[in-house]
């Protein structure tokens, strides 16, 4: 499939994928199963599967003789050794020192993981354990033993996570299977036979112990793991049927979600805006995305000479997943926080997350046809080096090296250098600009507030309510972001949101467990129930007005927030007794995003039942040693200082040991509580399985209070990257003008840029400088020689989005389809069709 380009020709477009458009793409064995699972498929290769899934774990004796190998086969050498040592070490009852069994489903998932690792070496050709027959007999006869004491006894099975008994423990044991095929044939001829019967018996969230489409448990990057396990055990016992049903069941997840024609009910997958989502409502691009795109890739390599007849290039479509809803978020090679889910508490992300993605886009490269395989070479090489021991394949190692080698392959990014990306789908929006990239995080009744699950992320409950993240060029965002941020920065103090003053307590403290049980109650309360995450693990908001516009380069976003789905529960009476629920703080928030700044506005403020509210400017975290300079100015020209009660007009937080700054112009007149402090505090403190380790950050904080009287209830600010001081004290004479803060439309104006935009939040007609806007819709106007208008629905439930622009009367020059313009009197009225838009822009240029 050849990557088109778009029609500004500044970047690949989308190859968007209806689910037909999927079905025509599969080889002709998937359809076949797909038509008829029970009538067996012709045309595939079997050993060819088996062979390519071996290389693409194990290497070649071509790619393994390379030195750029050389660190992953001594990985896999010292990984084994130590796990057959364990074996020598293990004690009555143990498989493996130290691991016991019996009641932790983890330690199971460990115990084949670690089968698969002495395996995985006795197949590594050029490895000091390649064939060696007895670690094989070993490993065998560990699966024997693992499947009469733990797993084959049904009714004892499938206690914890049954992410383990259902993806976990298959995967492993699915692919020792095929590292060991002969040596299983030659000593335990019905093993394979027995562990593919019992994997079946554990997919109790399919059906018939198969696949089912219909399963909230069965999709997105969920599906494409239980598919790829299920294409290798087909491809062991040579059915063709199971193997093309399982590429058939996989395909789906390269269809483009339109949320108007959901199939099987599922909302998790890419979305015409590059967005991503998993487990319904989360924006998870970050994570769950990058396993999707790790595994559909690895299918592809797997599947390559497999099939006969049909097309099977569906690469194209996984190049539309990398352009337009990956490299948005990679900023100088780190991973953002805002689709990270819970896993942004973890220690290993930003920098490895992106390595994992970096092999996928090296060996994805090799299915692209046309000019996008030179893209994603390009993309490779652009991004800064990735640690391959990470990598999961020798083969990838090899290739990625190889581009990186390529004199003859420049290094290029697949983000033009300004963009400005609306993930409306997923309630995310990414702008871009040479030295520094903004990211925000917001929710709605469409997508959760944030992501916390066993034990993971014990404090998000302000991830999704205008967080944002203001990465600058040239630094180490370990430094800066990453799993210390949110062990140091209060989490009532993330940096844009605005929280209520109180204490909350985490799932663990609450209930003792790290979830809510109740299974007596009508809603069921277990550990993976419907209600555990609509209420526990991932609550949507009630607000249906969260999104916004681009126009070229430029975007508004915006954002009512509201409470989330279990304090509304809990006051309708729906949730039992002892459940607890928090009410949230009241805020109606804006976000203009230009060249040199970020505007934000915020009206409506007040904490709610009596409380006070923060609003967080801004959290900053810098090494102990790190020389930081704080300064400001007065509204009266007069230096300000920490500790000053008078309002400032700018603040400069600016690290001389990393040579960064960020500047802060007060665009009303504002109380602003800025310091320094430092923070000393476990990793524990944000996930429950972290290392114990103590991390000592100075916490920069700007922060406006809003008394529980109201006094305080709109402001301005303009968040500056870069900034110098000369370049702040500018702001008192322009270009930026506030046109409207109120719970009912929020609008600035930009002189120098000739750009006007607004959110309008309420229904009826209102102003916004020289627009008119009528109703709910975010709204951006360049003014020159031609008019440039960008217009949507932020609420998603539009028929119709309409804005006056007064004036003399333009003339169309170019719309996007939907949009209509026409002459009334007093200006020229624009008019897009928003129905079924799910929150999409809408442009026009009139002269």
């Amino acid at each position: 499939m050849s990557v088109g380009r778009s029609p500004t020709g500044l970047e690949p477009a989308v190859p968007h994928i209806s689910r037909r458009q999927v079905l025509s793409l599969l080889p002709a064995a998937g359809l076949a199963a797909w038509a008829s699972p029970v009538r067996a498929a012709t045309g595939v290769d079997h050993a060819r599967l088996l062979a390519n899934t071996v290389a693409i774990f194990a290497g070649t004796p071509e790619v393994n003789a390379r030195p750029e190998v050389a660190g992953k086969l001594a990985a896999i050498l010292r990984t084994a050794r130590q796990r057959l040592a364990a074996m020598d070490q293990a004690g009555d009852g143990e498989l493996f020192s130290g691991l016991r069994l019996g009641t932790d489903d983890a330690n199971l998932r460990l115990a084949f993981q670690y089968l698969y690792e002495i395996a995985l070496a006795t197949r590594t050709p050029g490895g000091e354990l390649d064939g060696d027959a007895s670690a094989q007999r070993r490993v065998v006869d560990g699966l024997l033993w693992l499947h009469e004491r733990h797993l084959q006894d049904q009714s004892a099975g499938y206690y914890g996570n049954w992410h383990n008994w259902e993806i976990g423990i298959p995967t492993h044991v699915s692919r020792t299977l095929v590292l060991l095929a002969d040596r299983v044939r030659e000593v335990r001829p019905d093993l394979t036979a027995t562990y593919i019967a019992s994997m079946d018996a554990y997919l109790r969230n399919g059906k018939n112990g198969d696949v089912d489409l219909d399963s909230r448990f069965h999709t997105g990057a969920n599906l494409a793991d239980i598919t790829a396990n299920r294409m290798l055990q087909g491809a062991l016992t040579g059915d063709d049927a199971r193997v093309g049903k399982a590429i058939a069941d996989q395909a789906t997840v390269f269809a483009t979600i339109d949320p108007y024609r959901l199939r099987h009910g599922v909302t998790d997958g890419y979305y015409r805006d590059g967005s991503f989502i998993q487990h319904h409502s989360v924006a998870y691009t970050g994570s769950y995305g990058r396993i999707l795109l790790t595994r559909v890739v690895q299918t592809l390599k797997m599947l390559q000479g497999v099939t006969s007849g049909g097309a099977t290039d569906l690469a194209g479509v996984v190049y539309g997943w990398v352009a337009d809803g990956f490299a948005p978020l990679i900023f100088e090679g780190w991973m953002m926080e805002i689709v990270k889910g819970r896993a942004v508490s973890r220690t290993t992300t930003g920098y490895a997350d992106v390595g994992l993605i970096v092999e996928a886009i090296a060996d994805l490269a090799d299915h692209v046809e046309g000019a996008g395989a030179l893209a994603l070479k390009k993309y490779a090489k652009f991004l800064p080096g990735v640690d391959t021991a990470a990598f999961v394949s020798p083969v990838s190692i090899a290739r990625y090296s190889a581009i990186r080698a390529d004199p003859a392959i420049p290094a290029a990014d697949l983000n033009p250098p300004e963009r400005c990306v609306a993930f409306n789908a997923m309630d995310r929006t990414v702008h871009r600009r040479p030295g520094y990239a903004f990211a925000l995080a917001r929710s709605s009744e469409r997508i959760s507030k944030y992501e916390y699950m066993n034990g993971e992320n014990l404090m998000p409950w302000f991830q999704g309510d205008g967080a944002y993240y203001l990465y600058l060029a040239g630094e180490d965002q370990r430094e800066v972001y990453g799993v210390d941020y949110y062990t140091t920065v209060s989490p009532y103090r993330l940096a844009g949101v605005t929280a209520p003053v109180e204490e909350r307590r985490t799932v663990p403290e609450l209930y003792g467990r790290f979830w809510y049980d109740n299974p007596g109650h009508p809603l069921n309360f277990t550990s993976s129930s419907e209600s555990q995450n609509t209420y526990v693990y991932f609550p949507r908001a009630g607000n249906a007005f969260s999104g916004g516009a681009t126009l070229g380069a430029y975007g508004v976003a915006g954002m009512v927030q509201s409470d989330d789905a279990a304090w509304t529960a809990k006051q309708a009476g729906t949730l039992p007794g002892d459940f607890v629920a928090y009410r949230n703080a009241r805020a109606t928030k804006s976000w203009f995003m230009l060249d040199d700044e970020i505007v934000v506005l915020a009206a409506n403020v007040a904490g709610q039942g009596g409380r006070a509210a923060t609003t967080t400017v801004d959290s900053r975290i810098a090494a102990p040693g790190d020389v930081i300079a704080l300064t400001g100015e007065g509204w009266d020209g007069a230096a300000w200082q920490a500790g000053d009660t008078t309002p400032p007009r700018w603040l400069r937080y600016a690290n001389g040991t990393r040579r960064s700054a960020v500047g802060y112009a007060f665009l009303t007149r504002q109380p602003v509580t800025a310091g320094l402090e430092t923070v000393t505090r476990s990793r524990r403190v944000v996930r429950a399985a972290n290392p114990d380790t103590g991390v000592t950050k100075n916490v920069f904080t700007a922060t406006i209070d809003h008394p529980a009287a109201g006094e305080v209830s709109a402001v301005a600010y303009a968040l500056v990257p870069g900034a110098t001081e000369a370049g702040l004290r500018r702001y008192a004479r322009g270009p930026l003008t506030v046109l409207a803060n109120n719970r009912h439309v929020q609008a600035i104006r930009h002189e120098t840029l000739g750009i006007v935009a607004a959110n309008v939040f309420t229904d009826g007609p209102h102003h916004a400088g020289r627009l008119l806007v009528d109703g709910p819709a975010s709204v951006i106007v360049r003014y020159g020689e031609r008019t440039a208008v960008a217009l949507s629905d932020p609420t998603t439930k539009r028929d119709r989005v309409t804005v006056l622009l007064r004036g003399a009367p333009l003339r169309l020059v170019t719309a996007d389809d939907g949009v209509t313009v026409r002459q009334v009197p007093g200006g020229t009225l624009v008019q897009a069709a928003t129905r079924h838009a799910h929150g999409r822009t809408f442009t026009a240029t009139l002269r």
